[in-house]
């Protein structure tokens, strides 16, 4: 099934693509989300929209999670569950920056067993299944080895030594939007690692857990434990994705809070 699933989930992110790159750069209403958790734009909604219609017509009995669809218990008792993010970076969509994603996953047990990352504005596609490579465009990638000086996608404020009593890493600090486009960077090994301490929402991760793992790269939260997916509370402490060494460092550096 994870095939299957797979190939369902690529044909789906195709489509997004296409609706959201109609709305790209085209001034879209806006609008902003309650309790200063950013916008959201008609562009997000009509891909919630089809992707609804797309993914829970063909498995009616996947749950479903998506940031733009009111969460409901019930995707706890289904055997199987949809994670998505309609558009991963939705303020680089409106200010017209090609950096943003649709982050879509199945998940079964907790843990993800295909996902996908599409960058329609750059023809970037990464996918991978549970028992199979991870990919870009339909050609394996592979997670960088370990380096001494580190190139990490994180924001300035986690590297504020109060997070890192082991001392802070020495390490060359990069930036991308989108966490999903993130996780994907260091499965193709075009940085050595990406870490965030805030608590990080499933449709944001889901995909791209899978997709690093697969290429290699070890991911976790924080404290260095595995995730899991579709919990009550959609959201794991922090995420860590790098080589096994240089994420073993990361995490026995970080305060366990």
């Amino acid at each position: 099934m994870p095939a299957a699933d797979l190939a369902l989930l690529i044909a789906a992110a195709q489509l997004a693509g296409k609706i959201a790159l109609s709305h790209w750069k085209a001034s879209p209403q806006v609008w902003e989300k309650p309790d200063g958790q950013g916008p959201v734009s008609a562009a997000d909604l009509a891909v919630n929209a089809a992707l609804a219609e797309v993914l829970r017509t063909a498995r009616p009995d996947y749950g479903w999670l998506s940031e733009e669809t009111p969460d409901s218990a019930e995707r706890l008792s289904t055997p199987a569950q949809f994670i998505l993010d309609p558009i991963d970076g939705t303020r680089s969509f409106l200010q017209g920056d090609a950096a943003f994603s649709h982050a879509l996953a199945v998940v079964q047990n907790g843990q993800v067993t295909a996902g996908v990352v599409y960058l329609p504005a750059m023809d970037k596609l990464y996918a991978a299944s549970a028992d199979g490579p991870a990919t870009l465009n339909g050609v394996n990638i592979r997670a960088a080895s370990s380096a001494k000086e580190a190139r990490v996608l994180t924001s300035k404020s986690t590297l504020a030594p109060e997070h890192w009593p082991g001392g802070v890493p020495t390490l060359h600090r990069h930036f991308r939007a989108g966490m999903a486009w993130r996780m994907c960077l260091v499965a193709e090994g075009a940085f050595d690692a990406m870490l965030t301490l805030r608590p990080s929402w499933e449709w944001d991760i889901a995909a791209g857990a899978l997709i690093a793992t697969r290429a290699g790269a070890f991911v976790s939260d924080r404290h260095g434990q595995a995730l899991r997916f579709n919990a009550p509370d959609p959201r794991s402490a922090g995420v860590v994705v790098a080589s096994p060494d240089l994420h073993g460092d990361l995490v026995a550096r970080l305060a366990p809070q």
